[in-house]
């Protein structure tokens, strides 16, 4: 058997998207401005079947998924 690379299912745990309970995807990192001390830090993208995008702080996954504000732009 050979080893997991990352992307494969067995690696990442899929959430569930908070608007439809669907399983949700990787859509990859998002260099973005933090507000709360305004330096630059990743946020990982999630894309459900229903096409909805959430992102969260790649350094902190245990706090909740966001509904992502620009998903158009991250196509």
């Amino acid at each position: 058997m050979s080893e997991p690379h990352w992307g494969d299912e067995e690696v990442i745990d899929a959430p569930a998207c908070p608007e439809c309970s669907h399983p949700m995807k990787s859509g990859g990192i998002v260099l973005s401005k933090r507000e709360d001390y305004g330096r630059r830090t990743c946020r990982t993208l999630w894309r459900c079947a229903g096409q909805h995008v959430w992102w969260r702080w790649a350094d902190r996954p245990d706090e909740p998924l966001d509904a992502c504000p620009v998903p158009e732009l991250l196509r």
